[in-house]
């Protein structure tokens, strides 16, 4: 066993690197970083090269100096036809396992590609849960003795009964500030009165639900879906599976059911708590006596408004629900894909919740405006 070495000569007035001895992962003078260094600043020169001298040949040292050569043939080779074959091997290999590259003015539409393909398997794994909680829905209508009822009270108390503060707390604050803010403007046009307008329609038709929905997002949602995934690492989801329990049934749908009830009435209590707050501001600031305002709103503010604030309260619970669920479902089993999903979950849930609202709002354009 001879070691590798590395010579330059010179042949007919032109420059040739001449490799000889074993080219071995054994041989190879180490470390092996250091000669493919090597081997590219000879290549930079643009010489021959004479591999006809190696005895063995192996295919570490191939992946060696077909880096080295920049993954391309030199233009001047000079080498033995059983290592060739070598060659064409690694080159053949090392084809298949790189991206063909791609021009960068096209690489927009490559992204683009990839962002489509994912959010449309996204989508598909998601409907596919939804007929799943059909299907179990209609089971359990057969079945009632298997409804999960244990399941549904618990999520219905962590994501409707323990959000009641912290949503009342949020909807009075903004009702506060919406009504301070109004307050300002109302009284430059002598327009006071209209505050009851102006409060009434927007927080019970839109405010109240979407910020419900961003807390539900990022208070329940996370939650369930930190919870799915931390089961899908320890293996619990397989053991339920390998004891013949439905997932779905356990896992998906009672929390899909629980926001589905839960959300309608936190918008309900979350308008409410901005109603006050809104009421409180504008008897501080322009002195609108409290009778006047509880008077006032139910003939400024149709009830349309409310049941579009409920719907869209119901539709926002099961979208989190589900997004929730789906992403907790698809971690995988470490804990860098489980906090990842978490974020990815509260980011989709928030950006579904207000393309949703938007579309509530092309669709009820007509409804509820006096």
């Amino acid at each position: 066993m001879t070691v590798a070495t590395i010579e330059i000569v010179e042949r007919a007035g032109t420059q040739q690197v001449q490799l000889a001895g074993d080219w071995t992962l054994a041989t190879m003078p180490p470390p092996v970083s250091r000669l493919e260094l090597r081997l590219r600043d000879l290549v930079a020169g643009n010489p021959g090269w004479d591999l006809r001298s190696i005895s063995r040949l192996d295919s570490a040292a191939a992946i060696v100096l077909w880096r080295a050569w920049g993954r391309q043939w030199p233009a001047a080779l000079a080498v033995s036809p059983q290592h060739r074959l070598l060659f064409e091997r690694v080159e053949t290999i090392a084809a298949d396992g790189a991206p063909a590259p791609a021009r960068e003015s096209l690489a927009w539409i490559l992204a683009l590609g990839r962002l489509t393909l994912s959010g449309a398997s996204h989508l598909l794994a998601m409907i596919g849960l939804l007929g799943q909680l059909i299907l179990d829905v209609g089971y359990l209508c057969a079945q009632p003795r298997d409804i999960p009822w244990r399941e549904f009270s618990a999520n219905l108390y962590k994501s409707g009964a323990q959000a009641l503060p912290v949503t009342a707390l949020i909807g009075f604050l903004i009702g506060i500030v919406l009504s301070y803010l109004s307050a300002l403007q109302l009284k430059t046009f002598g327009a006071d009165v209209f505050i009851v307008n102006l409060l009434g329609i927007s927080i019970v038709r839109e405010l109240g639900p979407v910020l419900v929905a961003v807390l539900v997002a990022g208070r329940s949602g996370s939650a369930m879906t930190a919870q799915i995934g931390v089961m899908r690492v320890t293996e619990e989801i397989d053991a339920l599976a390998t004891m013949g329990v439905s997932r779905s049934q356990r896992l998906v749908l009672p929390k899909v059911l629980a926001l589905a009830v839960a959300m309608p009435l936190l918008v309900i209590w979350c308008s409410a708590a901005g109603i006050i707050g809104g009421m409180v501001s504008a008897n501080l600031q322009m002195n609108l006596s409290y009778g006047f305002f509880i008077d006032t709103l139910p003939r400024v503010v149709p009830v349309a408004n409310v049941w579009i604030g409920v719907g869209k309260g119901l539709v926002f619970g099961v979208l989190i629900a589900l997004i929730a669920c789906h992403f907790g479902l698809r971690v995988k089993p470490n804990t860098e894909s489980l906090s990842s999903l978490t974020t990815t979950s509260v980011v989709t849930s928030i950006t579904v919740a207000i393309i949703v609202d938007a579309v509530f709002a092309i669709l009820t354009r007509n409804l509820g405006i006096p």
